[in-house]
């Protein structure tokens, strides 16, 4: 098995200390805070996937996916929104150009959005017209843009695809073209403030309208022929073990205090250090797995390979979800306290694993 350094040598000591600073007040926010931004902003972490033509770093997926388990294990938050915001960023390989280079232009460019069906566009004569509610858009307080699917319409019936289905395609909207909705309240990854969004009526050129598939990439480059589904699989695994680690790595400070106090028998202490460290070990064979599987399939992204990292990927997250399961009943009432960061912790985890595509293993 190949050893998977920490998280936290990936990512600059400095921008961990400042993330973790705010979390907390981020999380009363229910927003990421100026100061957590701006560390996103000046590594141009929104535009890891944004095509280099258009000013993005175009980061490869192996690096992505370290980068990002890195953020996630300093702040769960602050990494859910940093994967869903630069992961919308990978459209702009599917976009006209006219279009990508007039959204991207902006330094402080962020996607927010919805991947469900939720809106209907009709076909004008100039292009489309959008109606429609969408969920859970991560990132949505300070999105300079959004992304939403919707069915499309002609004059008020279902346009069917070359397979007869319904067909849908996602759109790029303006961030003053969008209400928000007050809709996120869930017990974590509050400061994700990913709200909900709406538009009505709204008139939008022909290129507002894309294709998210190989065929229809218009730059060139391996990550824009990477299959959508899998991209999304490895990268929201990496959340969760990031936000795994971090509760680990805060379970030794706990057990180490617990392990002062004087009701507790060495049986127990043993106990406590068997735990901990075979959850360790766990997320270490999961992930020791998961980036080898990730790794591969961008030297040779075929049919066996994809099918690996989606594997590992299902595997990963069950893994960091269980892996904290097992730790929690040993921290005692600290982990149950909302006030503290294990809690915390906890609490985003236990949020994001809700995920469609973390949930089953196949």
């Amino acid at each position: 098995m190949n050893i998977i350094p920490h998280p936290s040598t990936v990512i600059d000591g400095q921008y961990t200390d400042i993330l973790r600073k705010h979390a907390a007040a981020a999380e009363e926010k229910v927003m990421l805070l100026p100061q957590q931004l701006d560390v996103i902003y000046r590594q141009q972490w929104f535009k890891l996937l944004v095509p280099a033509a258009y000013g993005g770093l175009e980061t490869t997926l192996p690096k992505l996916v370290r980068l990002q388990e890195a953020v996630s294990w300093t702040d769960g938050s602050v990494g859910w929104v940093l994967t869903l915001c630069c992961g919308a960023g990978w459209f702009g390989g599917f976009m006209a150009p006219e279009t990508a280079l007039e959204v991207f232009h902006n330094p402080r460019v962020c996607l927010a959005g919805s991947g469900a069906s939720n809106g209907e566009a009709e076909i004008t004569a100039n292009g489309y017209r959008i109606n429609g509610t969408w969920k859970h858009a991560s990132g949505a307080h300070h999105a300079t843009h959004f992304t939403a699917n919707c069915l499309i319409k002609k004059d008020g019936e279902q346009v069917l695809d070359d397979d007869g289905k319904p067909l849908i395609l996602p759109f790029i909207m303006d961030q003053k073209d969008i209400t928000l909705l007050a809709t996120w309240k869930y017990v974590g990854m509050a400061a994700t403030g990913s709200q909900s969004f709406q538009v009505r009526d709204l008139e939008v050129p022909a290129n507002r309208c894309f294709k998210i598939d190989a065929k229809y990439a218009r730059v060139s480059g391996n990550l824009y022929q990477y299959p959508f589904l899998h991209l999304a699989e490895a990268t929201l695994a990496v959340n969760l073990s990031g936000m795994a680690i971090h509760f680990a790595d805060l379970c030794r400070d706990v057990f180490k205090e617990r392990k002062q106090q004087p009701r507790l028998t060495e049986n127990n202490k043993v106990k406590l250090e068997q735990v901990l460290q075979g959850t360790i070990a766990g997320l270490q064979s999961a992930r020791s797995s998961f980036f080898a599987a990730v790794d591969a399939s961008w030297q040779k992204p075929g049919e066996a390979e994809l099918k690996a990292v989606s594997k590992t990927s299902r595997h990963l997250a069950i893994t960091a979800r269980e892996a904290v399961d097992q730790l929690y009943p040993y921290c005692g009432l600290m982990a149950a306290s909302p006030d503290t960061g294990i809690n915390r912790v906890w609490r985003d985890i236990h949020t994001a694993g809700q995920h469609a595509l973390l949930t089953f293993a196949e």
